[in-house]
């Protein structure tokens, strides 16, 4: 077999990646070693440098024993010469071959990297075609030889990699590592609003069948983006999922992302869907969208005459209420859409009417109110659409269902959403309306609102302006336990507070300081080891996130692969345990925490790195002490974008025995039990202001009240 043609090219972000160190470490390195390997790329300020060099420098200079495969891989794909998503679309067609034809992999595997180049693109051809449909109707090119050559080192890896992990979760990886190193090139649905979407459609049985639903046979996204609606869509033997997106190269992603995930018929297309819809032809069970916000050049001047404006024609800053139209279109009569829409879209003045017609004509059934932070733009709290494809002899719909999900949460639980109890309560009363057509009121969270009474001049349908609030909102009894419990809070601080001997200048300005250590270097001497948190894991699992971790807060996310589904049982996740101290690495914060017994096994979230240190050489609250310094973490973040960011292994502590370390370390845990009982006082201080605004404002406390 001839050498591996691998022209994979690294910045020196991936190499210090791939090492563990920093940056400033890799220049280092440049400066100091005149065997370190030449640019090979990039720029004079930013190189880039060939893969295999690096790693072999650094196995040779003892800094790297192997790199993960899982890093390998993702290394190449993004150092690829023609682009990382001309990678992932090779990637993705080679995992399909890998995965439908196993044998046919095998053959052109086991031959050299020009011939293997020659081979695929005819074993290709023919997985793709039978996948995805003819050559001219098909959104997936099948690559040359000549593009294929560069490739092969990927190819080779990424199915190593899938050896271990399954095609499937191999692409889901990669895709997954895209997206979140380009987070601004992608609108992406989170996982809690995609499954959420999904099952609101799936639990409507089709038209004319009887008895609980299945779901649906066809199913179609417009704006499919990377498939994330698609994949939530539970899936049936002889399923049909149609996608399309202007952007060619999401769709062909979207496609093979589909292909590896089930044995659906797969067909999406490129295209502009409202100024050239590729399906105008078919009819959809259900449609699941989300579609681009507040587009102005959706196509307003050239379609005004379009058959799709049944209920009105929208108006150039209505583009959300095209998308909503368009998605009725698609419908086969008594089908299902679920649209993620903006807020404003429920209360402009310009969309009224169409508004109005959608109620008047039964289309309009279901409007969802989710929490600020569930999908991106994370500021707003985005809107569910539930309409349905009035057939011929349909009978409008006397009610709307109105749902706000903002007080489900937790009153500390501000954007991190606990989907379980978002999804039960949405789910509960959608279920209900459908099986028997009308909700009774359920104080703050939902409520059945008959057609006529939003039929005025605003036809106005944001949930939070017709809901009743919630009974409990200034309730005396609940204020006076919640007053009762801040009294206790407040002396508990008290007593916790450090006492003013604690506060005196220490005496001892002559005695020579120890010497400092950094993180990175405890743990290539093996006092520590460090772990950097994903959120994957089997689907259910408590993540604590960064936020948790700022806030003193339990777990509050549940585990989702990085490819934006909901849990996956073939991902083993971090997991904390006793001891642990976790930090979080954006944001600027100074936060560490350790972890205990009621915090233990939960999976580690984005954004968190875990320390695990060697009892025998660090006490945890030595370490989770110093990691806080303020002047610690200003050495060790770098700003050079919008947010900060922590490099863990340059936080530094004190040289010290572990004897010489409890002190300290006694110190630190009485001051974290000092934190704990201020932020729950913090808590329960703003919920009794709170509840006394809204008992004052709503009636049920009087004025007078003490």
């Amino acid at each position: 077999m001839t050498p591996r043609n691998d022209t994979t090219e690294v910045t020196a972000a991936g190499i210090a990646r791939l090492a563990g160190v920093g940056r400033a470490a890799v220049s280092n390195w440049r400066r100091r070693h005149g065997d370190f390997p030449k640019p090979v790329g990039g720029t004079e300020t930013s190189p880039s440098f060939a893969l295999s060099q690096v790693e072999h420098w650094l196995r040779a200079q003892g800094k790297l024993v192997e790199v993960p495969l899982r890093e390998r891989v993702w290394q190449q794909l993004a150092g690829h010469p023609a682009g990382p998503v001309t990678a992932l679309l090779h990637t993705g067609c080679a995992l399909l071959l890998l995965r439908d034809r196993p044998t046919d992999w095998l053959a052109v595997n086991a031959v050299s990297d020009e011939r293997m180049a020659q081979l695929l693109p005819d074993a290709l051809d023919e997985t793709v075609a039978i996948r995805f449909g003819v050559r001219r109707r098909r959104a997936v090119r099948v690559p040359t030889a000549a593009e294929l050559l560069p490739s092969v080192p990927l190819l080779r890896g990424a199915a190593e990699l899938a050896s271990e992990l399954g095609a499937k979760q191999t692409y889901e990886f990669l895709l997954g590592r895209q997206t979140d190193a380009n987070p601004r090139q992608y609108t992406l649905t989170p996982a809690g609003p995609a499954e959420l979407m999904a099952r609101i459609a799936g639990s409507t049985a089709p038209a004319g069948s009887a008895g609980s639903a299945v779901p649906a046979r066809t199913v179609l996204d417009p704006a499919c983006g990377t498939g994330a609606l698609l994949r939530a869509v539970p899936p049936r033997p002889d399923q049909y999922l149609y996608g399309q997106d202007s952007n060619p190269e999401l769709a062909a992603l979207t496609a093979l992302r589909l292909a590896l995930h089930s044995d659906a018929t797969v067909r999406t297309m490129a295209a502009d869907t409202l100024r050239a819809d590729a399906y105008d032809d078919r009819k959809a069970d259900v449609v699941l969208c989300h579609p681009p916000f507040n587009e102005r050049n959706w196509g307003h001047d050239e379609l005004a005459y379009d058959p799709r404006w049944e209920y009105g024609f929208p108006a150039r800053s209505e583009s959300e209420l095209a998308w909503v139209q368009h998605a009725l279109a698609r419908l086969a009569d008594g089908g299902t859409a679920v649209l993620l829409m903006p807020p404003a879209a429920a209360s402009r003045r310009s969309g009224r009417r169409i508004r109005a017609d959608l109620l008047r004509r039964g289309a309009l059934r279901a409007v969802v109110a989710l929490p600020a932070g569930a999908a991106p733009p994370y500021n707003l709290p985005l809107h569910i659409w539930v309409l349905r494809k009035p057939g011929p002899a349909a009978r409008p719909a006397p009610e709307l269902l109105l749902v706000e999900t903002a007080g489900v949460l937790a009153a500390d639980g501000r954007d991190k959403q606990l989907w379980p109890a978002v999804q039960d309560a949405v789910l509960d009363a959608w279920e209900h309306v459908e099986r028997h057509g009308t909700l009774d009121e359920r104080p703050g969270t939902a409520r059945s609102v008959p057609v006529l009474e939003l039929l005025d001049d605003e036809v106005d349908l944001a949930p939070a302006r017709h809901l009743p609030p919630p009974a409990a909102a200034g309730d005396g009894a609940e204020l006076l336990a919640v007053r009762h419990g801040l009294g206790e809070a407040l002396r508990r601080a008290a007593d916790l507070a450090p006492p003013p001997g604690d506060l005196a200048p220490s005496d001892t300005e002559d005695t020579p300081r120890p010497p400092l250590t950094s993180v990175g270097e405890l743990a290539r001497a093996g006092a520590l080891t460090l772990h950097t948190g994903t959120g994957e894991g089997p689907g259910g699992t408590p993540v604590l996130t960064d936020h948790d971790v700022l806030t003193g807060a339990a777990p509050s996310g549940t585990a989702h692969d990085s490819n934006g589904t909901h849990g996956s049982d073939d991902v083993e996740p971090v997991r904390t345990a006793p001891g642990d101290v976790v930090v979080p690495v954006f944001g600027g914060g100074t936060a560490a925490r350790v972890i205990d017994e009621a915090t233990a096994g939960a999976a580690l979230g984005r954004g968190v790195a875990l320390l695990r240190p060697d009892p025998a050489a660090l006490d945890p609250w030595f370490l989770a002490g110093f990691l806080r310094g303020t002047a610690n973490h200003r050495q060790a973040s770098s700003y050079a974008s919008t947010s900060a960011r922590l490099d863990v292994r340059r936080l530094q502590l004190p040289r010290l025995p572990l004897a010489g370390q409890h002190a300290y370390s006694e110190r630190f845990r009485r001051l974290a039990e000092f934190e704990d009982a201020v932020r729950r006082a913090a808590l329960l201080g703003d919920r009794l202001v709170r509840g006394m605004h809204d008992g004052l404002t709503e009636g049920t406390l009087p004025p007078g009240a003490a």
